[in-house]
């Protein structure tokens, strides 16, 4: 069987594209590599991997003949990219998915996955939220996921198996690290100032799950049989992984034997829900592998020994940012007759 997965060389698609290719499957993976290739330049030589450097808005879809599942985790992601240009963020994360899912229903793909996000609740107190529940998205980011989701959902057919994966905030070691998700940033700040620094007033509550555990979530949606997947929405994650800010922050620092030390910043945060996982529980026997205490501390020992370090490229928002620089940078010195 052979596999698309769109942003394949990204924070979850790098671990994702590894376990699917353990798992015996061909692997195409699309990506622009904005942060590079090096996060997949070691599965060069394996035979059932190829990469493809392309973008979801404009690539050739003769790519899709012969595949047999897409599973479309290609987007600007998180809440703060997405504002960083709107436009844009529609543009890929909305327009750009959906483009997508019509191609492969078109060339013959028999099932198409989505990675959404749970962010598409907004804020609600005083509730548990399911598939069923009504949503408020907030950001340009959760805007745009919702906008994919209604649009992409109808295409479901009998020979056309759709699923939305509504994904908790994810953390944990990856090959293209992210240090701007709260476990892995708390981590990291523990590592780095003995200190957490946590969102005001840290009562928000966010589900979480481990990045190993969200890819194996897909995979048990790509082997599940079509009648319990198609057309559905699965929230991912765990229940006992929903936590508040605040109360987080300790356990990062009791996963590593350290006091809570807290430095607080910015304004209280307007996002805030607490998701139940009880359908793709029940539904496909789903159940977390990892917890968050076990994530701190793979993260912290790996920081520790210098197998990932900080850099401008782990946190999403500052990558972009100095990419659009550099790029104007160029734009503005570069003379007609320039190799550049």
């Amino acid at each position: 069987m052979k596999v698309l997965v769109t942003g394949g060389a990204g924070y979850i698609g790098s671990v994702l594209t590894r376990m699917l290719l353990d798992r015996g499957y061909k692997v195409l993976c699309l990506d622009r590599l904005f942060f590079g290739k090096e996060t997949v330049s070691d599965l060069m030589g394996n035979p059932s991997f190829e990469l493809l450097k392309d973008d979801i808005r404009w690539f050739d879809p003769q790519i899709l003949e012969g595949v047999d599942v897409v599973m479309d985790l290609a987007s600007l992601s998180n809440d703060p990219s997405g504002e960083l240009n709107p436009t844009k963020t529609i543009d890929i994360n909305y327009l750009g998915r959906t483009r997508v899912a019509r191609l492969s229903k078109r060339y013959g793909v028999e099932r198409y996955i989505l990675a959404s996000t749970c962010s598409v609740y907004g804020f609600r107190e005083n509730t548990i939220l399911d598939e069923t529940s009504t949503t408020d998205p907030l950001t340009t980011y959760a805007k745009a996921n919702l906008m994919a989701e209604e649009d992409i959902l109808p295409l479901a057919s009998r020979d056309f198996t759709v699923t939305v994966m509504r994904q908790a905030t994810v953390y944990g070691i990856s090959p293209r690290m992210r240090f701007d998700l709260a476990i892995n940033g708390m981590t990291l700040s523990l590592f780095k100032d003995k200190a957490i620094k946590v969102m005001r007033d840290g009562t928000q509550w966010r589900p979480f799950i481990h990045v190993k555990d969200t890819s194996k979530a897909f995979i048990m949606v790509m082997e599940a049989s079509k009648d319990q997947v198609n057309g559905q929405i699965f929230n991912v994650g765990s229940d006992d992984q929903n936590y508040q800010i605040l109360p987080l922050a300790n356990v990062v620092c009791k996963a590593v034997g350290m006091d809570p030390k807290m430095q607080w910043y910015g304004s209280p945060d307007n996002r805030s829900y607490r998701v139940s996982f009880n359908k793709m529980r029940n539904k496909l026997n789903f159940n977390p592998d990892l917890n968050a205490t076990e994530g701190v501390r793979e993260t912290y020992e790996a920081l520790n020994n210098g197998t990932i370090t900080d850099s401008i490229k782990t946190r999403t928002v500052e990558w972009y940012k100095h990419l659009l620089d550099a790029h104007s940078i160029v734009k503005e010195t570069a003379l007609r007759d320039s190799i550049l």
